[in-house]
């Protein structure tokens, strides 16, 4: 809800509180039209939807509305954008619990659709197949139902110690991915902010608040060309 229109609100509402009866009707008809006005100017924004684990989520932060996706939503609406956005973020998510899950957040309205999973399965040792084809899967779910939404892939790797092999056939998961399907690409979601403890909590995994903001500007650089 915008400022402007929240203000005037409040302002009705403080009238009806100190008028007489002769007043309420007029002034109830006021409040009744600015609140229609913010319905209709949220109905017609269009949603971009974070569909991740905890990384998405903000574990561990004191808000988690300083998890990237809300630090975006907060640039989006400064630069006053058409867009809502929508943190669909469930940490502890596979790519197999996600594609287990899409179909019901898929009941809404998707204009623009980000993903970002596969670091617990990397964790895990999930076959890097098995992941791929997880992903593969949530995709076809979006393009099934919204042929016209945007779709923005969130690059992941996995720590050295998984192995040489499991750590590259996992990397090339998400390029190969996003040229598939025609979607635009962050190659490394963490970028400047994975191994550096200042900027991590203090499991070495998910970014402080001052590391999300590095994360959304990461993010951001992408995103950005398709919010046009």
């Amino acid at each position: 809800m915008n400022k402007v229109t929240l203000s005037g609100i409040l302002l009705a509402a403080l009238t009806m509180a100190g008028c007489g009866d002769g007043a309420k009707s007029s002034n109830n008809d006021q409040a009744q039209a600015a609140t229609e006005n913010v319905k209709t100017d949220s109905a017609s924004k269009k949603i971009v939807l974070f569909f991740g684990d905890s990384l998405t989520a903000g574990y561990g932060l004191d808000d988690p509305a300083d998890a990237f996706p809300g630090v975006i939503s907060r640039r989006v609406d400064s630069l006053k954008l058409p867009y809502k956005v929508i943190n669909a973020g469930l940490s502890g998510e596979t790519t197999a619990g996600g594609n287990g899950r899409i179909d019901w957040l898929l009941k809404q309205k998707v204009d623009v659709f980000v993903l970002e999973l596969g670091a617990n399965d990397g964790l895990r040792g999930i076959p890097v197949s098995e992941t791929a084809k997880n992903l593969q899967s949530i995709v076809d779910k979006v393009k099934a139902k919204y042929p016209d939404a945007k779709l923005v892939l969130l690059g992941m790797q996995v720590p050295p110690n998984m192995g040489a092999d499991y750590t590259a056939k996992f990397k090339n998961v998400f390029p190969h991915l996003a040229k598939k399907n025609n979607m635009a690409l962050v190659p490394f979601l963490l970028q400047g902010v994975g191994g550096v403890p200042s900027l991590n909590q203090g499991d070495g995994i998910h970014p402080t608040a001052q590391g999300a903001k590095i994360v959304a500007n990461n993010v951001w650089a992408i995103l950005k060309d398709e919010l046009k």
